[in-house]
């Protein structure tokens, strides 16, 4: 149980600090000693009243134009993720959607210290909203889904307000598919009961400490995340 609190607490720091990668910190820490099939479930329900809290907090900032989109493509994606999930051995998969992931926020990195602005595309956003759909289905990844959205809006604020509202429609999507198809269980959310306060800690201290560091800073630290959320993908299924 102590890996679980430790992991609890570092994700969702990292949840409140940059609004997504705590999957990948959480799984990274707790994948050494448990299978995804026993991690997926319990991060599903402890990061799905954090992404409220966060579109919430942030509502002044969601585009409706982008976030709704993206969750409707999402979902099309989350079905064949969640079987591959329950039903196949999924380490090779991962490993391509981790340099697919390093490769567009090495690329994020290079626009921002070049401070190049893009245009939404209807191409790109069709390509990673079903991708991400596949990946948060398969493993509750939303990396890709930070690298699109990080790509077409303008500060953290908005970054956090929209990525956060796809991530509640997709997590009330899978905890219902997770349900049915029995990842869910009655173990999964005693253990995910235990967990909800080392969750809101780890919460508010990153909400915190986002209040105090440049805009800039944070905008940079969202994508060094990224970069290092494809590593953990590759290395993990090595």
């Amino acid at each position: 149980m102590f890996w679980w609190i430790v992991a609890s607490v570092g994700a969702f720091f990292i949840k409140g600090l940059c609004g997504f990668a705590n999957t990948l910190v959480f799984t990274t820490i707790l994948s050494f000693g448990n299978s995804n099939i026993n991690i997926s479930p319990v991060e599903l329900l402890l990061g799905y009243p954090t992404n409220a809290i966060l579109a919430w907090k942030e509502r002044g900032s969601i585009q409706w134009g982008i976030c709704l989109p993206l969750a409707i493509l999402v979902l099309f994606g989350n079905i064949p993720g969640v079987l591959l999930l329950k039903n196949a051995d999924t380490g090779h998969i991962k490993i391509v959607f981790g340099f697919l992931i390093i490769f567009v926020g090495v690329e994020m990195l290079l626009r921002e210290a070049q401070a190049i602005k893009i245009k939404e595309s209807k191409v790109v956003l069709g390509i990673i909203g079903i991708l991400s759909g596949v990946l948060c289905g398969l493993y509750g990844v939303g990396a890709l889904l930070g690298a699109y959205v990080g790509r077409v809006t303008e500060d953290s604020h908005g970054f956090k307000a929209n990525i956060c509202m796809v991530f509640v429609v997709e997590n009330t999507f899978r905890i219902v598919l997770y349900t049915v198809l029995g990842i869910i269980t009655f173990d999964v959310l005693k253990q995910a009961v235990i967990l909800i306060p080392a969750m809101l800690a780890g919460l508010y201290l990153g909400m915190a400490s986002s209040k105090v560091l440049d805009e800039k800073v944070v905008k940079k630290l969202v994508i060094v995340m990224l970069i290092l959320s494809g590593v953990a993908l590759v290395v993990n299924n090595l």
